[in-house]
């Protein structure tokens, strides 16, 4: 049997959401319908004499302390099941390959008592950027020494900190109490030897959290705005009676990806690294996410469709098109590395100039 074969399912509850949200991610209707990331809303101007070679254009970027070939991480998807060690160990060492980075999924799980082997990929990706993750609400009940054991156990070389209130909200059981998350974070940025990036999960950051973040101490952020997938949606396809009502309603809930960008980009102190996902699904995407100010770009679902319809060669092929584009866009704008590339100049539409405006005026408050 291959890493990538469905194993039975445990029965715990955990393990159960974790299996569903595979299965919901990997072939539901769990996307924005309506909202987009606006990264349409973003032009990047031609250049016809870039006096550029297409094979000396540099696209790595040095990213929490790891070279990373491409500006692109893997971002966080599961854990928790045998399902998911299949497909944390397949994409890790395509990360590992490919000189990307990789994002591991919630590791509740290993909490709740799951086996942390679902997480463990460092046999397969020895020299990978690996970010650990860990929800605000449970690291708010943990000291800082569990918190750095779970780091540890998956040798994470930084921490995911996501934040969720959207999902949690319409997760059938899910968390209701949300006091306590920043001063966490103000903890662990100070106590943990390793990097903490604060993470949304579908819904993005506004000008009130950038702001926050920024005051606790925090340093690197990763958007996950809303214009991809939608975990509201997820949640709601599991949920029933009046959380399954409140999920519709919330269905579209959140900051675009492309203008959280713009937000956190303006962020005071600067945040070190922005990392943008939700909703990147080709080189294109990640060349704009680049140029409106993020140092590098996640994909997570479509990734894992490209590996569910086609195994490791759909996985290959579909990120060989965002990379191929990604040095197109490069040439066609004349960069010649990443940080030429998010100097170049861009154009906004109306809608991502009034978010622009708020995130300037926000800095000025």
């Amino acid at each position: 049997m291959t890493e990538l074969q469905t194993l039975p399912h445990q029965s715990s509850p955990i393990s159960s959401r974790k299996a569903d949200h595979i299965d919901l991610c990997a072939t539901g209707d769990v996307g924005f319908r309506a909202k987009t990331t606006l990264f349409e809303g973003v032009e990047l101007v031609h250049d016809a004499l870039p006096e550029l070679v297409v094979d000396d254009i540099d696209m790595s970027i040095e990213l929490l302390g790891k070279k990373l070939r491409v500006p692109l991480v893997i971002a966080a998807m599961t854990g928790g099941t045998e399902r998911a060690r299949g497909i944390n160990r397949e994409l890790a060492r395509i990360a590992e390959e490919r000189g990307y980075g990789f994002g591991l999924g919630s590791q509740r799980a290993i909490l709740k008592g799951e086996p942390r082997e679902t997480y463990m990929v460092r046999d397969v990706a020895p020299t990978t950027l690996v970010l650990g993750n860990i929800g605000g609400v449970q690291a708010k009940s943990l000291e800082t020494a569990k918190v750095l054991e779970l780091v540890e156990a998956v040798g994470a070389d930084a921490l995911c900190v996501h934040l969720n209130p959207a999902q949690e909200t319409v997760q059938p059981g899910g968390d209701r109490d949300f006091v306590g998350v920043v001063g966490a974070l103000e903890r662990l940025v100070a106590e943990l030897p390793v990097p903490v990036v604060a993470k949304e999960t579908g819904c993005g950051i506004g000008p009130r959290t950038a702001k926050k973040l920024a005051k606790a101490g925090v340093r690197h952020v990763d958007v996950s705005g809303a214009g991809g997938t939608s975990w509201v949606a997820v949640e709601t396809a599991r949920a029933a009676g009046q959380e399954r009502s409140l999920g519709v309603t919330l269905r579209e809930w959140g900051v675009p990806t492309a203008a959280s960008v713009l937000i956190t980009r303006e962020a005071r102190p600067r945040f070190k690294s922005i990392i943008a996902t939700g909703g990147v699904a080709s080189g294109i995407d990640v060349a704009k996410a680049l140029a409106l100010g993020a140092h590098a770009a996640g994909i997570a679902r479509p990734v894992l469709q490209a590996l569910h319809s086609g195994g490791r060669d759909g996985a290959l092929a579909f990120l060989d098109q965002v990379e191929s584009e990604l040095r197109a866009v490069m040439l066609l704008v004349g960069a010649r590395d990443v940080r030429a590339l998010r100097r170049v100049p861009t154009l906004l539409s109306p809608d991502l100039e009034r978010w622009a405006a708020l995130a300037s005026s926000a800095r000025k408050k």
